[in-house]
């Protein structure tokens, strides 16, 4: 075939693959977005304020975008922008999130629905609004951030515990739901993870004078200080995510830290007694 005098352009950024990554800003979600660009994919680093980001926005092949997960009107548009930029989307990592602790009787109404409606809520509206490119393709990963406490739940943790154990049932569900259109669907469950998950993404709620939960409250956290202490670092989050949006296979979990290997083990082989009494004993209660 003659082709002189024919231009032809190619886009060199849309023969890379590209993910789009929510809660970018700090923790696992920008340990991520930096994971993908060292192996020349294309990111869609998005996050709730991208004017505050100053390192991922530096880098080549990346775009921050602003991702609110209760803002349908930014996620479309982030979603929209992304595609103007790389030409399509071959992965998604749902990781936006927070954890929401204490005794269930002290959180007003409208923090228990914020955490369901980050948690759970936000991560169907980003998937809903990826679904119909990834079935127009026939392809596409969905990666899901749970956690060990997508398994194994502790004290103090009822609205947070019960986020991530809706999205293990999710992700359990849609796989027989996408499988067969050629979407892949994964979930990443870490174990105690250096970020800054116990600061600004951390609601914790206590009131004093419900005497009766106080002795629970002081001695877990303090317990869990001890157990946080040997924190494995963000990078290995990334690390396993990469595995994970790369794996072929039908492969759904990917436990991430030897405390979360141990913890699942042991919930998967103990009866609920014994793993009661395991867990009391651990924690000093």
């Amino acid at each position: 075939m003659d082709l002189v005098g024919i231009k032809i352009i190619v886009n060199t950024q849309r023969m890379s693959q590209t993910i789009l990554i929510t809660g970018a800003s700090s923790g696992f979600g920008k340990a991520t977005a930096l994971k993908f660009q060292a192996e020349g994919w294309n990111v869609i680093a998005t996050m709730r304020r991208p004017e505050n980001e100053q390192e991922l926005s530096q880098l080549d092949k990346v775009v921050v975008e602003r991702l609110d997960v209760l803002d349908l009107a930014s996620i479309d548009q982030a979603v929209q922008k992304g595609f103007e930029r790389f030409g399509g989307i071959d992965a998604l990592v749902n990781n936006a999130g927070y954890g929401a602790y204490g005794p269930l009787e002290a959180f007003p109404r409208e923090n228990i629905v914020k955490q369901f409606n980050t948690n759970v809520i936000g991560l169907l509206d980003v998937t809903r609004a990826l679904l119909p490119h990834f079935r127009s393709r026939k392809a596409g990963s969905i990666i899901n951030i749970s956690s060990m406490g997508g398994k194994v739940p502790f004290p103090l943790g009822s609205l947070y515990h019960g986020t991530k154990f809706a999205v293990e049932g999710i992700s359990e569900a849609l796989h027989y739901e996408l499988t067969d259109l050629g979407i892949r669907v994964k979930i990443v469950e870490p174990g105690a993870i250096a970020t800054d998950f116990g600061g600004r993404s951390f609601d914790f709620q206590n009131q004093e004078e419900l005497t009766e939960y106080q002795p629970l409250v002081g001695t877990l956290l303090s317990s869990m200080q001890d157990l946080t202490a040997n924190a494995a670092p963000a990078s290995l989050v990334a690390d396993v995510i990469y595995t994970a949006a790369t794996d072929a296979s039908e492969r759904m979990r990917y436990l991430v830290g030897t405390d979360a290997e141990q913890m699942v083990t042991a919930r998967s082989g103990m009866t609920d007694e014994a793993f009661f009494g395991m867990i009391r004993t651990t924690l000093g209660l």
